[in-house]
C-alpha cells in the first residue's frame, strides 16, 4: 500500500502535466475519475450498514446510542454556525469580487443548478427510502443510516436470539472490507484522469482574475482546521490536530485527486475505529457528519455569497448578510445529497432568499472545481475531529490506542481495513476516557 500512495501522488502530477500540454486530449479523460469516484461510492451503503447495525447491536442500552446522535447533532450544528460566521468575517475583510461588475444575463447555467437544491421538507422527507432494500441503491447516506438504526435496534431487542445475524453481519463486514481494499488499487487511474480533465478544461488562465477568493477560501479553510478545529481538539481529548491528519494523509490525498470526501468516508470509519473509538460512535458519527457538518461548504457559501454580491454591484448589507447566515445553516444540512453540492446548495439558497444574485453564480463555476477541493478536505477533517471529541466525551475511547497509533507503533491494516480482534467480537464495554 506504501506503492499505492506514491502511484496517486505520482498520477496526479502526470494528470496535471497532461491537462496542461493536451487540454482536448485531457478533457476525454473524466470518465476515468468519474468511474473510480462511483466505485467508492457503491461501498458506502454496505460499510455504514454493517458498522452501525454492529455498533447498536452490541451495546446493551440504546439510551447510550441516543447520547450519542443528540450530542453528535448539536456539535455538528455548533460547528457549522461557527464556519458560516468565519466565512462572513473574513469575507468582509477581503470584499472579493470588488470591481469586476459581472454580468448576470452571461451566467445562465446557474439557473440549472439551482435546480438542484432542495427545501428542508424535501431533504427530511427524503431520509425515508422508498422501501427496506432501496436504501441501498439510492445512494443516500442518511436513508442507509436510517435503515441500519432500525436494524441495530431490533437487534437489540432480540437480545440473544441476535447474536448469529450479528455473527454474520461481522463477516459481511469483513467481505465489503476486502472489496473496498482490491478498488483503492484503482485510485491511481481515477486519480490521473479527475485531475487531468479539470486542468484541461479550466487552464491557468481562467483563474487569474478569480486568485484572491480561491486564494482567500483556502487560507480561511486551513485556519479553521489547525486553529479552530485544532483547538477544540486539544481542549476536548487532548489529541494534536496535526498528529490526527498525519494519520488521515492518504484520505487527505484520495479526496484531493477526485474532490470528493465520500471517496474516503469507508476508510475514515475503519481508521477512527482502528484508531480506539468504539464501534457504536464511529458507526453513527461519521455517516451523521457527511450530512450534518460540512464546515468547508458553510465557510464556501457565505464567501461565494459576499463574492457574488459585491462583483455584481449589489454588496450585502449587515442585516441582509445576518439574515442570509440564518438561512444558509439551513440550507446547508441539504447539500450532502445534491451531487455537486457546494454550487448546486449556493445557487439553490440564493434563488430562494435572492433570486437577484443567482446569475453570477455562473461566474464561480470555473473555479468551483479547485474549491470543492478545499471543501471537501475541510468537512473530511471535520468530521474526524468530531468523531475523536465525541468519542472522548462520551467515554469511547481508548487513549493508549490512540497513542499508539498516532506515533506509528501500531499501523492500519492497509490489507483488510478492519482490525481483526475487531471484527471477531464487538465491543461491549466502555472504554476508559
Amino acid at each position: 500500500m506504501h506503492y499505492l500512495y506514491l502511484a496517486v501522488v505520482a498520477a496526479v502530477v502526470l494528470g496535471v502535466v497532461v491537462g496542461l500540454v493536451a487540454p482536448s486530449f485531457a478533457k476525454g479523460l473524466a470518465p476515468l475519475g468519474t468511474g473510480f469516484v462511483n466505485l467508492i461510492k457503491m461501498m458506502i451503503s454496505p460499510i455504514i450498514f454493517c458498522t452501525i447495525v454492529l455498533g447498536i447491536g452490541s451495546v446493551a442500552k440504546a439510551a447510550k446510542v441516543g447520547k450519542v446522535g443528540l450530542l453528535a447533532i448539536g456539535y455538528f450544528l455548533a460547528m457549522s454556525t461557527v464556519a458560516l460566521l468565519i466565512g462572513l468575517v473574513v469575507g468582509n475583510l477581503l470584499h472579493p469580487g470588488s470591481g469586476l461588475h459581472l454580468d448576470p444575463s452571461a451566467a445562465a447555467k446557474a439557473h440549472q443548478q439551482a435546480t438542484g437544491g432542495e427545501g428542508s421538507t424535501d431533504f427530511l422527507l427524503g431520509i425515508i427510502p422508498e422501501s427496506l432494500l432501496s436504501a441501498f441503491t439510492a445512494g443516500s447516506v442518511l436513508q442507509t443510516l436510517l435503515v441500519a438504526l432500525l436494524a441495530g435496534f431490533a437487534l437489540q431487542k432480540l437480545g440473544p436470539a441476535g447474536k448469529p445475524i450479528l455473527r454474520g453481519i461481522e463477516h459481511i463486514q469483513k467481505l465489503v472490507f476486502r472489496i473496498l481494499s482490491m478498488i483503492m488499487w484503482a485510485a491511481p487511474v481515477g486519480a490521473f484522469g479527475a485531475i487531468a480533465a479539470v486542468v484541461g478544461n479550466t487552464g491557468w488562465a481562467a483563474l487569474k482574475s478569480l486568485l484572491v477568493v480561491m486564494l482567500g477560501f483556502y487560507v480561511t479553510c486551513l485556519l479553521f482546521v489547525c486553529v479552530v478545529l485544532g483547538g477544540i481538539l486539544w481542549f476536548g481529548a487532548r489529541i494534536s490536530v496535526f498528529s490526527l491528519l498525519r494519520y488521515l494523509a492518504r484520505e487527505f490525498l484520495l479526496i484531493v485527486s477526485t474532490s470528493s470526501s465520500e471517496s474516503a468516508l469507508p476508510r475514515l470509519i475503519a481508521k477512527m475505529q482502528h484508531l480506539g473509538v468504539s464501534r457504536s460512535v464511529a458507526g453513527i458519527t461519521v455517516p451523521t457528519g457527511y450530512s450534518f457538518n460540512l464546515d468547508g461548504t458553510a465557510i464556501y457559501l457565505t464567501m461565494a455569497t459576499l463574492f457574488i454580491a459585491t462583483a455584481q454591484g449589489s454588496p450585502l448589507s449587515i442585516p441582509e448578510q445576518i439574515s442570509l447566515l440564518v438561512f444558509m445553516i439551513i440550507a446547508s444540512k441539504g447539500a450532502a445529497g445534491v451531487s455537486g453540492a457546494g454550487i448546486a446548495t449556493l445557487a439553490g439558497g440564493l434563488q430562494s432568499h435572492r433570486p437577484d444574485l443567482v446569475g453570477g453564480v455562473g461566474f464561480i463555476l470555473g473555479i468551483d472545481r479547485f474549491m470543492s477541493e478545499a471543501r471537501a478536505v475541510t468537512n473530511f477533517a471535520g468530521n474526524a475531529v468530531a468523531t475523536v471529541l465525541i468519542a472522548s466525551w462520551t467515554r469511547e475511547f481508548d487513549r493508549a490506542k490512540a497513542a499508539a497509533v498516532l506515533s506509528g507503533q501500531d499501523p492500519f491494516n492497509e490489507t483488510t481495513l478492519v482490525d481483526e480482534h475487531t471484527a471477531e467480537a464487538p465491543q461491549e464495554k466502555v472504554l476508559t476516557a
